[in-house]
Protein backbone atom coordinates (compact mmCIF):
# COMPACT_ATOMS: atom_id res chain seq x y z
CA UNK A 1 0.00 0.00 0.00
CA UNK A 2 1.44 3.15 -0.83
CA UNK A 3 0.83 6.23 1.91
CA UNK A 4 1.01 9.61 -0.16
CA UNK A 5 0.76 12.73 1.76
CA UNK A 6 -1.09 16.07 0.76
CA UNK A 7 0.51 18.66 2.90
CA UNK A 8 -1.51 21.78 3.71
CA UNK A 9 -0.90 24.44 6.29
CA UNK A 10 -3.68 24.12 8.46
CA UNK A 11 -4.91 20.19 8.10
CA UNK A 12 -3.19 17.37 6.12
CA UNK A 13 -4.07 14.15 5.11
CA UNK A 14 -3.12 10.66 3.69
CA UNK A 15 -4.05 9.43 0.12
CA UNK A 16 -3.76 5.53 0.29
CA UNK A 17 -3.40 3.56 -2.91
CA UNK A 18 -3.59 -0.22 -2.80
CA UNK A 19 -5.57 -3.40 -3.60
CA UNK A 20 -8.15 -4.53 -1.18
CA UNK A 21 -8.41 -1.28 0.89
CA UNK A 22 -12.74 -1.34 0.39
CA UNK A 23 -12.67 -4.94 2.37
CA UNK A 24 -10.01 -3.21 5.27
CA UNK A 25 -11.86 0.06 5.45
CA UNK A 26 -12.57 -0.08 8.87
CA UNK A 27 -8.63 -0.60 9.34
CA UNK A 28 -7.13 1.96 7.42
CA UNK A 29 -9.56 4.75 8.83
CA UNK A 30 -7.98 6.11 11.95
CA UNK A 31 -10.57 7.61 14.06
CA UNK A 32 -8.86 10.46 14.77
CA UNK A 33 -9.08 11.45 10.66
CA UNK A 34 -12.71 11.71 11.59
CA UNK A 35 -12.81 13.47 14.69
CA UNK A 36 -13.84 9.84 16.67
CA UNK A 37 -17.29 9.90 15.21
CA UNK A 38 -18.31 6.69 14.91
CA UNK A 39 -21.61 7.08 12.38
CA UNK A 40 -20.78 6.74 8.93
CA UNK A 41 -23.09 7.86 6.42
CA UNK A 42 -22.26 7.16 3.02
CA UNK A 43 -23.51 8.36 -0.20
CA UNK A 44 -23.33 6.21 -3.42
CA UNK A 45 -24.97 5.12 -6.33
CA UNK A 46 -27.47 2.26 -6.58
CA UNK A 47 -24.62 -0.38 -8.82
CA UNK A 48 -21.78 0.95 -6.22
CA UNK A 49 -23.45 0.36 -3.49
CA UNK A 50 -24.51 -2.96 -4.40
CA UNK A 51 -21.69 -4.30 -5.56
CA UNK A 52 -19.16 -2.40 -2.57
CA UNK A 53 -21.79 -1.49 -0.24
CA UNK A 54 -21.83 -4.91 1.92
CA UNK A 55 -18.08 -4.53 2.28
CA UNK A 56 -18.06 -1.40 3.17
CA UNK A 57 -20.57 -2.23 6.32
CA UNK A 58 -18.69 -5.18 7.02
CA UNK A 59 -15.12 -3.89 7.33
CA UNK A 60 -16.51 -0.65 9.23
CA UNK A 61 -18.85 -2.90 11.85
CA UNK A 62 -15.79 -4.94 12.68
CA UNK A 63 -13.93 -1.39 13.92
CA UNK A 64 -17.58 -0.68 15.83
CA UNK A 65 -18.63 1.88 13.39
CA UNK A 66 -22.26 2.29 12.64
CA UNK A 67 -23.65 2.59 8.79
CA UNK A 68 -26.42 4.70 7.25
CA UNK A 69 -26.71 4.86 3.58
CA UNK A 70 -27.85 7.26 0.75
CA UNK A 71 -28.20 6.19 -2.98
CA UNK A 72 -28.94 8.90 -5.50
CA UNK A 73 -29.10 8.65 -9.23
CA UNK A 74 -26.30 7.12 -11.62
CA UNK A 75 -25.78 10.49 -13.34
CA UNK A 76 -24.76 13.90 -13.75
CA UNK A 77 -27.84 15.38 -12.83
CA UNK A 78 -27.28 14.22 -9.51
CA UNK A 79 -24.87 17.22 -8.82
CA UNK A 80 -27.79 19.55 -8.21
CA UNK A 81 -29.19 21.63 -5.25
CA UNK A 82 -32.15 19.61 -4.99
CA UNK A 83 -30.68 16.22 -4.65
CA UNK A 84 -28.27 17.81 -2.24
CA UNK A 85 -31.08 19.60 -0.65
CA UNK A 86 -32.92 15.99 0.06
CA UNK A 87 -29.76 14.28 1.12
CA UNK A 88 -29.50 17.38 4.15
CA UNK A 89 -32.43 16.38 5.59
CA UNK A 90 -31.84 12.75 5.88
CA UNK A 91 -28.27 13.08 7.05
CA UNK A 92 -29.89 15.78 9.64
CA UNK A 93 -32.07 12.77 10.73
CA UNK A 94 -29.38 9.78 11.09
CA UNK A 95 -26.98 13.20 12.71
CA UNK A 96 -29.92 14.05 15.40
CA UNK A 97 -28.71 11.31 17.33
CA UNK A 98 -25.59 10.31 17.01
CA UNK A 99 -22.28 13.20 15.07
CA UNK A 100 -21.87 11.67 11.78
CA UNK A 101 -19.27 11.85 9.01
CA UNK A 102 -19.91 11.35 5.54
CA UNK A 103 -17.75 8.55 3.29
CA UNK A 104 -18.30 9.73 -0.67
CA UNK A 105 -18.50 5.63 -2.13
CA UNK A 106 -17.98 6.10 -6.19
CA UNK A 107 -17.11 8.34 -8.69
CA UNK A 108 -16.37 12.31 -9.03
CA UNK A 109 -20.11 12.94 -9.31
CA UNK A 110 -20.40 11.30 -5.73
CA UNK A 111 -17.26 12.75 -4.49
CA UNK A 112 -18.26 16.18 -5.30
CA UNK A 113 -21.87 15.92 -3.94
CA UNK A 114 -20.62 14.08 -0.92
CA UNK A 115 -17.84 16.79 -0.28
CA UNK A 116 -20.16 19.90 -0.86
CA UNK A 117 -22.71 18.22 1.39
CA UNK A 118 -19.98 17.44 4.11
CA UNK A 119 -18.68 21.17 3.60
CA UNK A 120 -21.87 22.96 4.09
CA UNK A 121 -23.47 20.59 6.50
CA UNK A 122 -23.44 22.66 10.01
CA UNK A 123 -20.84 24.71 8.60
CA UNK A 124 -18.52 21.56 8.06
CA UNK A 125 -18.42 18.04 8.90
CA UNK A 126 -15.53 15.19 8.13
CA UNK A 127 -15.94 13.41 5.25
CA UNK A 128 -13.97 10.61 3.30
CA UNK A 129 -13.39 9.60 -0.21
CA UNK A 130 -13.51 5.83 -1.57
CA UNK A 131 -12.90 6.40 -5.44
CA UNK A 132 -13.71 3.25 -7.17
CA UNK A 133 -13.91 5.01 -11.17
CA UNK A 134 -10.11 5.59 -12.24
CA UNK A 135 -11.01 9.50 -13.36
CA UNK A 136 -11.66 9.86 -9.22
CA UNK A 137 -9.16 7.99 -7.97
CA UNK A 138 -6.48 10.19 -10.30
CA UNK A 139 -8.62 13.06 -9.82
CA UNK A 140 -11.05 14.27 -8.54
CA UNK A 141 -11.22 12.31 -5.10
CA UNK A 142 -7.89 14.39 -4.22
CA UNK A 143 -7.56 18.26 -3.74
CA UNK A 144 -11.11 19.25 -1.26
CA UNK A 145 -13.01 20.69 -4.88
CA UNK A 146 -16.70 20.51 -4.05
CA UNK A 147 -19.78 21.61 -6.26
CA UNK A 148 -23.34 20.94 -7.49
CA UNK A 149 -24.21 22.31 -11.41
CA UNK A 150 -26.73 24.65 -12.05
CA UNK A 151 -27.68 24.72 -15.82
CA UNK A 152 -25.95 27.58 -16.57
CA UNK A 153 -22.54 25.19 -16.02
CA UNK A 154 -20.87 22.53 -14.33
CA UNK A 155 -19.59 23.37 -11.02
CA UNK A 156 -20.86 26.76 -10.07
CA UNK A 157 -22.00 26.21 -6.87
CA UNK A 158 -19.42 24.91 -4.25
CA UNK A 159 -16.17 25.12 -2.09
CA UNK A 160 -12.95 24.34 -1.05
CA UNK A 161 -13.12 21.35 1.61
CA UNK A 162 -10.45 19.11 2.18
CA UNK A 163 -11.32 15.13 2.97
CA UNK A 164 -9.90 13.92 6.44
CA UNK A 165 -8.52 10.48 3.90
CA UNK A 166 -8.92 9.27 0.42
CA UNK A 167 -8.26 5.75 0.14
CA UNK A 168 -7.71 4.08 -3.48
CA UNK A 169 -8.33 0.87 -3.88
CA UNK A 170 -7.20 -0.39 -7.69
CA UNK A 171 -8.99 -3.67 -6.93
CA UNK A 172 -12.29 -1.72 -7.45
CA UNK A 173 -11.51 -0.31 -10.92
CA UNK A 174 -12.08 -4.04 -12.16
CA UNK A 175 -15.27 -3.68 -11.92
CA UNK A 176 -15.52 -0.46 -14.25
CA UNK A 177 -17.37 -0.78 -17.89
CA UNK A 178 -14.85 -0.02 -20.28
CA UNK A 179 -16.55 3.49 -21.44
CA UNK A 180 -15.23 4.18 -17.72
CA UNK A 181 -11.63 3.03 -18.14
CA UNK A 182 -11.31 5.01 -21.01
CA UNK A 183 -12.76 8.10 -19.79
CA UNK A 184 -10.84 8.37 -16.39
CA UNK A 185 -7.52 7.70 -18.67
CA UNK A 186 -8.19 11.07 -20.14
CA UNK A 187 -7.00 12.74 -16.85
CA UNK A 188 -3.79 10.48 -16.61
CA UNK A 189 -3.15 11.71 -19.79
CA UNK A 190 -3.49 14.78 -18.89
CA UNK A 191 -1.52 14.74 -15.57
CA UNK A 192 1.04 13.26 -18.36
CA UNK A 193 1.30 16.16 -20.18
CA UNK A 194 1.51 18.11 -17.17
CA UNK A 195 4.25 16.15 -15.60
CA UNK A 196 6.02 14.77 -18.92
CA UNK A 197 9.00 12.62 -18.84
CA UNK A 198 8.00 9.10 -16.70
CA UNK A 199 4.25 8.99 -16.52
CA UNK A 200 4.04 10.01 -19.99
CA UNK A 201 6.38 7.60 -21.23
CA UNK A 202 5.18 4.88 -19.10
CA UNK A 203 1.75 5.44 -21.11
CA UNK A 204 3.30 5.04 -24.20
CA UNK A 205 4.44 2.05 -23.07
CA UNK A 206 1.79 0.40 -20.74
CA UNK A 207 -1.73 1.44 -21.97
CA UNK A 208 -2.69 -1.48 -23.06
CA UNK A 209 -1.94 -2.78 -20.04
CA UNK A 210 -4.15 -0.38 -17.82
CA UNK A 211 -7.13 -0.98 -20.67
CA UNK A 212 -6.57 -4.41 -19.55
CA UNK A 213 -7.27 -3.62 -15.95
CA UNK A 214 -3.48 -4.79 -15.24
CA UNK A 215 -3.23 -4.21 -11.38
CA UNK A 216 0.34 -3.15 -11.21
CA UNK A 217 -0.33 -1.22 -13.58
CA UNK A 218 -3.13 0.75 -12.68
CA UNK A 219 -1.83 1.12 -9.05
CA UNK A 220 1.36 2.47 -10.61
CA UNK A 221 -0.58 5.38 -12.42
CA UNK A 222 -2.77 6.02 -9.50
CA UNK A 223 0.16 6.63 -7.57
CA UNK A 224 1.53 8.71 -9.92
CA UNK A 225 -0.72 11.09 -10.66
CA UNK A 226 -1.82 11.11 -6.84
CA UNK A 227 1.46 12.26 -6.26
CA UNK A 228 1.25 15.13 -9.08
CA UNK A 229 -1.55 16.41 -7.67
CA UNK A 230 -0.98 16.47 -4.35
CA UNK A 231 1.86 18.18 -4.40
CA UNK A 232 -0.07 20.86 -6.68
CA UNK A 233 -2.76 20.91 -3.86
CA UNK A 234 0.02 21.50 -1.44
CA UNK A 235 2.07 24.45 -3.08
CA UNK A 236 -1.64 25.67 -4.28
CA UNK A 237 -4.43 24.95 -2.14
CA UNK A 238 -7.33 27.34 -3.29
CA UNK A 239 -6.04 28.69 -6.75
CA UNK A 240 -4.79 31.84 -5.73
CA UNK A 241 -0.83 31.04 -7.16
CA UNK A 242 -2.00 29.94 -10.66
CA UNK A 243 -0.12 26.74 -9.81
CA UNK A 244 -3.37 24.59 -9.17
CA UNK A 245 -4.66 26.57 -12.59
CA UNK A 246 -2.54 24.48 -14.45
CA UNK A 247 -4.53 21.57 -13.54
CA UNK A 248 -7.91 22.93 -15.52
CA UNK A 249 -5.55 21.78 -19.08
CA UNK A 250 -8.29 20.75 -21.43
CA UNK A 251 -11.28 21.45 -19.09
CA UNK A 252 -11.90 24.74 -20.39
CA UNK A 253 -13.43 23.25 -23.60
CA UNK A 254 -14.49 20.52 -22.22
CA UNK A 255 -17.07 21.69 -19.83
CA UNK A 256 -17.92 23.68 -22.37
CA UNK A 257 -19.13 20.40 -24.07
CA UNK A 258 -20.08 18.67 -21.53
CA UNK A 259 -22.77 21.14 -20.54
CA UNK A 260 -23.89 21.96 -24.35
CA UNK A 261 -24.85 18.28 -24.71
CA UNK A 262 -27.14 18.56 -21.76
CA UNK A 263 -24.02 15.94 -19.88
CA UNK A 264 -26.28 13.64 -21.77
CA UNK A 265 -23.97 12.83 -24.78
CA UNK A 266 -20.26 13.10 -23.07
CA UNK A 267 -18.95 11.65 -20.12
CA UNK A 268 -16.40 13.73 -18.49
CA UNK A 269 -12.93 12.08 -19.50
CA UNK A 270 -14.62 12.18 -23.02
CA UNK A 271 -15.42 15.91 -23.23
CA UNK A 272 -11.95 16.86 -21.29
CA UNK A 273 -10.23 14.75 -23.71
CA UNK A 274 -11.93 16.50 -26.93
CA UNK A 275 -11.08 19.50 -24.23
CA UNK A 276 -7.43 18.91 -24.80
CA UNK A 277 -7.43 18.48 -28.40
CA UNK A 278 -9.07 21.87 -29.26
CA UNK A 279 -6.10 23.51 -26.45
CA UNK A 280 -3.52 22.26 -28.58
CA UNK A 281 -5.18 23.02 -31.64
CA UNK A 282 -5.14 26.86 -29.90
CA UNK A 283 -1.84 26.25 -28.76
CA UNK A 284 -0.27 25.69 -32.27
CA UNK A 285 -2.31 28.80 -33.58
CA UNK A 286 -0.79 30.67 -31.35
CA UNK A 287 2.35 29.64 -32.22
CA UNK A 288 3.44 28.66 -28.54
CA UNK A 289 3.96 24.69 -29.73
CA UNK A 290 5.04 22.92 -33.11
CA UNK A 291 2.57 20.07 -34.24
CA UNK A 292 4.63 17.19 -31.95
CA UNK A 293 3.16 18.00 -29.16
CA UNK A 294 -0.11 17.86 -29.82
CA UNK A 295 0.61 14.73 -32.45
CA UNK A 296 1.52 13.06 -28.96
CA UNK A 297 -1.04 13.95 -26.92
CA UNK A 298 -3.52 12.91 -29.85
CA UNK A 299 -1.86 9.40 -30.06
CA UNK A 300 -2.43 8.44 -26.53
CA UNK A 301 -6.29 9.81 -26.88
CA UNK A 302 -6.22 7.83 -29.42
CA UNK A 303 -5.06 4.90 -28.20
CA UNK A 304 -7.60 4.91 -24.86
CA UNK A 305 -10.10 4.95 -27.36
CA UNK A 306 -10.99 8.19 -26.40
CA UNK A 307 -12.94 10.56 -29.31
CA UNK A 308 -10.98 13.10 -31.37
CA UNK A 309 -13.99 14.60 -32.80
CA UNK A 310 -16.96 16.11 -31.17
CA UNK A 311 -20.22 14.83 -32.64
CA UNK A 312 -24.29 16.25 -32.18
CA UNK A 313 -23.34 19.54 -31.56
CA UNK A 314 -22.13 22.84 -33.06
CA UNK A 315 -19.64 25.51 -32.53
CA UNK A 316 -21.87 28.27 -31.26
CA UNK A 317 -23.51 25.85 -28.83
CA UNK A 318 -19.84 24.77 -27.45
CA UNK A 319 -18.78 28.80 -27.52
CA UNK A 320 -21.68 30.02 -25.58
CA UNK A 321 -21.24 27.45 -23.18
CA UNK A 322 -17.90 28.16 -22.90
CA UNK A 323 -18.84 31.49 -20.97
CA UNK A 324 -19.61 29.88 -18.30
CA UNK A 325 -16.40 28.05 -17.38
CA UNK A 326 -15.74 29.48 -13.74
CA UNK A 327 -12.17 29.98 -15.50
CA UNK A 328 -13.60 33.58 -16.47
CA UNK A 329 -13.15 36.68 -14.89
CA UNK A 330 -15.89 39.23 -16.09
CA UNK A 331 -14.96 39.09 -19.90
CA UNK A 332 -11.76 37.69 -19.73
CA UNK A 333 -11.17 34.08 -20.63
CA UNK A 334 -8.37 31.96 -19.16
CA UNK A 335 -7.01 28.82 -20.93
CA UNK A 336 -4.10 26.18 -20.15
CA UNK A 337 -2.44 25.52 -23.33
CA UNK A 338 0.41 23.55 -24.13
CA UNK A 339 4.26 24.72 -24.75
CA UNK A 340 5.84 21.07 -24.54
CA UNK A 341 5.14 17.51 -23.34
CA UNK A 342 5.59 18.62 -19.41
CA UNK A 343 5.36 22.00 -19.93
CA UNK A 344 2.16 24.18 -19.96
CA UNK A 345 1.16 27.43 -19.70
CA UNK A 346 -1.48 29.70 -18.80
CA UNK A 347 -3.05 32.37 -21.37
CA UNK A 348 -5.68 34.85 -20.80
CA UNK A 349 -7.58 36.89 -23.67
CA UNK A 350 -7.31 34.17 -26.04
CA UNK A 351 -9.58 35.61 -29.23
CA UNK A 352 -12.53 34.40 -29.96
CA UNK A 353 -11.85 33.82 -33.69
CA UNK A 354 -8.76 31.35 -32.57
CA UNK A 355 -11.42 29.16 -30.00
CA UNK A 356 -14.04 29.12 -32.33
CA UNK A 357 -11.41 27.55 -34.94
CA UNK A 358 -9.95 25.33 -33.11
CA UNK A 359 -13.42 24.18 -31.90
CA UNK A 360 -14.79 23.84 -35.69
CA UNK A 361 -11.77 22.08 -36.59
CA UNK A 362 -12.60 19.04 -34.12
CA UNK A 363 -16.40 19.24 -35.35
CA UNK A 364 -17.57 16.03 -36.99
CA UNK A 365 -18.30 16.64 -40.73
Amino acid sequence: MKKIPVQLAHRSYQILVGEGLIDRLGAVLPPAAVSGRRAAYCLSFPVIWKRFGPKVKRALAQQGYTVRSRLVPDTERSKSLSVATAVFKDLAAYDSKQAAFIIALGGGVIGDLAGFVASTYRRGIPYVQVPTTLLAQVDSSIGGKTGVDLPEGKNLVGTFYQPRLVVSDVAALSSLPARQMRSGLAEVIKYAVLAGGGLFAFLEKHLQDVLRYDRASLEAVVGACARIKAGIVSRDEQEEKSLRTHLNFGHTIGHAIESAAGYRRYTHGEAVALGMLCACDISRALGLTGADAGLKIEGLIRQSGLPVVIKGLNAAQIIAAHYHDKKFSGAENRFVLVRDIGRTAIVKNVPLPVIAAAVKNRLST
